[in-house]
């Protein structure tokens, strides 16, 4: 099998760069592009790096996305545009969102996975919920990141959230709009599940989910470190999973559990 060329747009970021190397020392992969605003015209691991993802895609087969919110949707339907599969490890895009790239890929026989976490930890600790919230039905999601992300909920808390509430919707005890006080104390409602976000120093990121039964209670964490090293092995799982796919997957535990 020849390998697979790849871009990576956010190439200089923190992910980016742990991803860049990995790229570049891998057999069966490329490293054909990057994407930098600040880093145009310049090369990393011998690879140019451009300012747009439109201009990056010449020869690539796989755009990888770790950009910011802002830019990660119109990056993934300029590939998808293209011919090119994305694998996006980018937060901030909605479930509104994720149905619009979905109906843009189809078409285009395109494949797209997206994540909110490639930890190989962390979606394991999402298989782990999802399996729990079939028999839970109870839980509500708190999620912790650092004093300046700018997005909230996190990828990882959103996802987490929504997935959850495809299993089944939660059930409340109170309903929210029911609450005396100040009602926006009970979180925002994703999915169906009330999540909170703490932005708080220390924190990388971490996402708890927490199911309650009258009597007892089941806490599933986890913990991201300060290295972007965890997210390399899944994000890569994802980059060579992609080009036989059609559409959109959502979360890096579907292709564990394939």
């Amino acid at each position: 099998m020849s390998s697979l060329s790849i871009c990576i747009a956010g190439i200089t970021g923190w992910t980016g760069v742990a991803l860049a190397e990995a790229v570049a020392a891998a057999g069966d992969l490329e490293l054909r592009s990057g994407v930098s605003r600040s880093a145009a015209g310049t090369e990393v691991h011998g690879a140019p790096v451009h300012a747009t993802v439109e201009e990056a895609l010449d020869g690539v087969d796989v755009v990888i996305d770790y950009t910011s919110h802002d830019v990660v949707k119109a990056n993934t339907m300029t590939a998808i545009e293209r011919g090119v599969a994305v694998v996006i490890g980018t937060s901030g895009l909605t479930a509104d969102d994720f149905l619009e790239i979905d109906d843009a890929a189809r078409p285009r026989e395109v494949g797209v996975i997206a994540s909110g976490n490639f930890s190989l930890t962390a979606a394991m600790a999402q298989a782990a919920a999802l399996l729990a919230a079939r028999h839970l039905p109870h839980w509500e999601v708190i999620d912790y990141a650092s004093a300046t992300k700018p997005d909230a909920p996190s990828g990882t808390a959103r996802e987490l959230a929504e997935r959850l509430g495809e299993v089944q919707a939660p059930r409340a005890g109170r309903p929210v709009e029911d609450t005396y006080g100040a009602r926006e104390a009970r979180g925002a409602t994703v999915g169906g599940a009330q999540v909170h976000s703490l932005r708080l120093p220390s924190f990388t990121v971490s996402t708890e989910v927490v199911f309650g039964l009258p009597g007892e209670r089941l806490s599933i964490r986890h913990d991201a470190g300060a290295s972007a090293d965890p997210y390399v092995a899944g994000t890569l799982l994802a980059v060579r999973a992609v080009h036989g796919r059609v559409g959109l997957t959502r979360g890096l535990d579907t292709l564990l559990l394939d």
